[in-house]
Formats: C-alpha cells, structure tokens, sequence
C-alpha cells in the first residue's frame, strides 16, 4: 500500500494529480497552515497564447492559519475568465460544467474546494482513488514533520510514502526505512500536447489539459511519472 500526503491546491498542475495517481491512499494535509502566494488558491491558464494565472481570494488569508479553517469568495469571475479562454477548446463543453460546479460549491471552505477540483477529476475519468482529509484523522501533530507522515503511514498500513521532489530537503530514505516505510519521490514527465498557442507551455493548471486532451490521453499523461 502506498501513502501520499499534500496540502490540497485548486486545479494544480498535473504533477499533483499524478501524485494522487501513484498513491493508494491520498492524505489532503488540510491541518497545516495556510501559505500566502502558494498554489493553494492559485495556477495558471493558457489565454490568448499566454499563460494567465488566476487566484481565488481567500476571506482572511494567514500564514497564521490552518489552510481547514479558511473559506473561499466567490468564484464567478474566474468562471467567466476561464470560459473565455476555453470557449473554443475540443472538450470544453463536457469540462466546464465540471469546473462550474468546483467553483461554485455552496461549502466554501478551502479544503472542500481544493479537495473537490481532484476529487471530480478523478470521478470524470472514471478512476476511482482513495482521498482522506488530514483535520479528519486523530494522530499526533505534535511530531516533528516526519514522524508525522509515518504515523500516517502505519495507521493506513501503508509500507511506502511517496513525496513531491520538494521533499528531499525535508526527508531521508533512511530514517524512513528505520521505521520500516519505503520513501520515494515521484519525477514528473511533462508530455506536450495540443494547445491554443504557437509553442507548447507546461505546468498549466490541470484545467488546461481537461480542456484540450481526451480521457485516453490524460490517463497516459497520469502515468508519466518516475520514482527515485
């Protein structure tokens, strides 16, 4: 069984969904603090050839605060941003019906939000994956980052945790196979695909590549992915 763990983001780029890919069990880490100019309310798409972020305000945004006890405002105006961006994309009417119903969750709370725009993507191609939310799970947050993880690893019995390559500043393979848990970090490949542009830009929200790519084809991109 493989774990995975990360702070829930908004539609982010498909490195974070091939995370959840990889995983047996997804752990949205809600119980930590919000971080400002992150890509927890944020990403970018492509409008006009040009890569354009978007940001969803969060109502009283802290690094001071656990990103489970923020909410959103609301999303209308990105709505409109995206429908105009897309309009003209090979599956925007089967997509942003499904963005729509993302952005405007009557829970406007940020983990809610953020957990859903995986949750639907998942459910829109038909793969059916595990998704735990962090504030919902009694463990110790006392421990050090870490330790943290592995106990969220034993309590799901899970003998491998997987990482985004931030991770390798943060974590040793050899304290985690002390505590009998296999790490690894999980190496994107970024796959060009047909864009409304003259040359391909990568890391888009996956928003982009649900507007302009066929079911078939995300699923392969969701496997391009290394461990190390």
């Amino acid at each position: 069984m493989i774990l995975a763990v990360m702070q829930p983001y908004l539609f982010p780029y498909i490195g974070y969904y091939q995370l959840v890919y990889a995983s047996s069990i997804f752990i949205f880490y809600d119980d930590v603090n919000f971080i400002k100019q992150s890509y927890i309310n944020r990403n970018n798409i492509l409008a006009n050839g040009k890569a354009l972020r978007f940001t969803l305000p969060v109502l009283g945004a802290s690094s001071n605060v656990p990103i489970e006890s923020l909410e959103y405002s609301d999303g209308k105006k990105i709505l409109r941003t995206i429908a105009q961006a897309y309009s003209k994309s090979p599956y925007f009417y089967d997509v942003f019906s499904m963005i729509e119903s993302v952005f405007s969750q009557e829970n406007r709370s940020v983990t809610h939000i953020n957990r859903m725009s995986i949750q639907v993507v998942f459910e829109y191609l038909n793969i059916d994956k595990k998704l735990l939310t962090a504030s919902q799970i009694n463990y110790d947050r006392t421990q050090e980052r870490a330790d943290r993880l592995l106990e969220l690893s034993k309590m799901h019995s899970c003998d491998q945790y997987i990482n985004s390559q931030g991770g390798k500043k943060l974590y040793q393979k050899g304290y985690f196979e002390e505590q009998g848990v296999e790490l690894n970090f999980i190496e994107t490949e970024i796959q060009p695909y047909s864009q409304n542009s003259d040359e391909f830009i990568p890391y888009l929200s996956m928003i982009d590549i649900l507007m302009n790519c066929s079911k078939d084809d995300i699923v392969e991109m969701l496997s391009s992915y290394k461990l190390s």
